[in-house]
C-alpha cells in the first residue's frame, strides 16, 4: 500500500511540476528523475511508443544525455530483456556479469553495470520500458524494490494512457465533425441540386419562374458549400516533439539501403508547420519503401515568395505500379489543405515517384 501512496504521490508531483505539454520531453524526463528518487537509481532512461512518429524513441531520462539515444534506431527486438519484461509484465535484473543482450549501438552505454527493466504496460498494450541502472554496489534488487519498480511502471501506464484517452477523444471529435460535414452537403447541396436536376430533365419548356427558381436553388447550394468548405477537412497534424532537419538526419541514418540523401540545404520551418511537413515525409518514405524497390530517395527544401516546397523524389517504381494511391498520402493532402497547401504525387520520369508539398508560410507561423 505504501509503494501505491509513493508512486501516486510520485505522478501528481511530477503532473503539478510541468507545465504543457504531458507528453514531452521535459514531462518524462522529471518521471525518470523521480524514478531514480524513489527506487534509489543512478539513472534512468524511459523509452516509449510514440503514434505521432510511429516509432520507440527515448522520451526522457536522468543521469544520462538523451540525444545519444536520438542517432540510432530503436526496436525492442535489439533488446530481448526488455521485450520478455514487457510480454511477462514484470521487473527484470540483469547483473553485468550476466550479459545484456542489447544493440551494439548501445552497449558502450552500459558496460558491464547491472540493469533493470521496468515494463510500462496497460490492459496487455505495450506502452514502453523503464531501463534504470541501480547506484554502484547496491544489492540486487529485492520485492520490495521489485514491487515499487512495478507500480511506478504502472503509474507511468496511467500517465500514458491518460495521454492516449484525450488523443483519441480528440479524433472522435474530428471523426464527428467530418460526418456532420457530409451529412451537411448531403441534405443541403446535393439535395437542392437534385431538386434542380429533375425541374432542368423535364420535357417541356421551363417558364420564366421555373427558371429563376433554378438560380435560386443553384446560388443557395453555391453559398452553402462556400460555408461548408470553410471548415477543417481533415484531420490535424500531431506535434512531434522533433524538427524536419532532426528528423532527416535520423531517417538518413535508419534507412541507408534507401539512400536517402538532403539536396542542398534545409530551410527554417515555422514550428506550426513541422507536424504537417514531417507528416508528408514520413509517407512518402514509407511509401517507397512499400510501392518501390527504391535505391536513391532524395528530399529536397526550398521557400520562395512565401511559399515553402518539400520534395521526396525516389527511384525503382515498378513499371506497373498501381495507379491507386494510400490512403496516408491522401490524409496529408488534407492536412495540407488546412493549412492552405497541397500535396501532389505521382510518376514524373520514367521509374520515378515524386512526392511534393506547397504551402503558404504566411499565416502559418512565419513572419509577414
Amino acid at each position: 500500500m505504501n509503494h501505491s501512496i509513493a508512486a501516486l504521490e510520485l505522478l501528481n508531483d511530477v503532473l503539478a511540476e510541468v507545465d504543457g505539454d504531458h507528453g514531452s520531453t521535459e514531462f518524462y524526463s522529471r518521471l525518470a528523475d523521480a524514478v531514480c528518487r524513489l527506487a534509489q537509481m543512478r539513472r534512468a532512461v524511459i523509452f516509449r511508443y510514440d503514434d505521432a512518429r510511429r516509432r520507440v524513441h527515448a522520451a526522457g531520462a536522468h543521469g544520462i544525455a538523451l540525444d545519444r539515444f536520438t542517432t540510432a534506431e530503436i526496436r525492442v527486438e535489439a533488446a530481448p530483456v526488455a521485450r520478455r519484461a514487457l510480454s511477462e509484465d514484470r521487473v527484470i535484473e540483469v547483473l553485468g556479469d550476466e550479459g545484456h543482450e542489447i544493440s551494439d549501438d548501445f552497449a558502450g552505454l552500459v558496460g558491464e553495470h547491472p540493469l533493470v527493466y521496468v515494463p510500462i504496460v496497460a490492459a496487455g498494450r505495450w506502452l514502453g520500458v523503464i531501463i534504470a541502472e541501480p547506484r554502484y554496489g547496491a544489492a540486487p534488487l529485492d520485492e520490495r524494490h521489485r514491487d515499487l519498480l512495478w507500480i511506478l511502471g504502472k503509474t507511468l501506464a496511467l500517465a500514458s494512457t491518460s495521454q492516449i484517452a484525450t488523443t483519441v477523444g480528440e479524433r472522435a471529435r474530428e471523426l464527428e465533425e467530418r460526418i456532420d460535414f457530409a451529412r451537411g452537403i448531403h441534405e443541403g447541396v446535393v439535395q437542392r441540386l437534385f431538386g434542380v436536376s429533375l425541374v432542368l430533365s423535364a420535357e417541356q419548356p421551363l417558364s420564366a419562374e421555373a427558371r429563376a427558381r433554378c438560380a435560386r436553388e443553384v446560388g443557395a447550394a453555391l453559398s452553402e458549400l462556400r460555408s461548408a468548405l470553410q471548415r477543417p477537412l481533415g484531420r490535424s497534424p500531431v506535434p512531434t516533439g522533433t524538427t524536419l532537419r532532426a528528423e532527416l538526419g535520423r531517417l538518413c541514418a535508419e534507412h541507408v539501403d534507401l539512400g536517402l540523401a538532403v539536396d542542398g540545404p534545409v530551410v527554417d520551418i515555422p514550428a506550426a508547420l513541422e507536424p504537417l511537413v514531417q507528416s508528408v515525409l514520413t509517407e512518402a518514405v514509407r511509401n517507397a519503401r512499400k510501392h518501390a524497390d527504391a535505391r536513391r530517395l532524395v528530399v529536397r527544401t526550398r521557400s520562395h515568395d512565401g511559399t515553402l516546397v518539400l520534395e521526396i523524389e525516389n527511384d525503382g517504381v515498378p513499371l506497373e505500379r498501381s495507379a491507386s494511391t494510400g490512403v496516408g498520402l491522401r490524409l496529408a493532402a488534407l492536412e495540407a489543405l488546412q493549412a492552405g497547401g497541397l500535396v501532389e504525387f505521382g510518376e514524373r520520369a520514367r521509374g520515378t515517384w515524386v512526392v511534393r508539398l506547397v504551402v503558404p508560410l504566411a499565416g502559418n507561423g512565419a513572419p509577414s
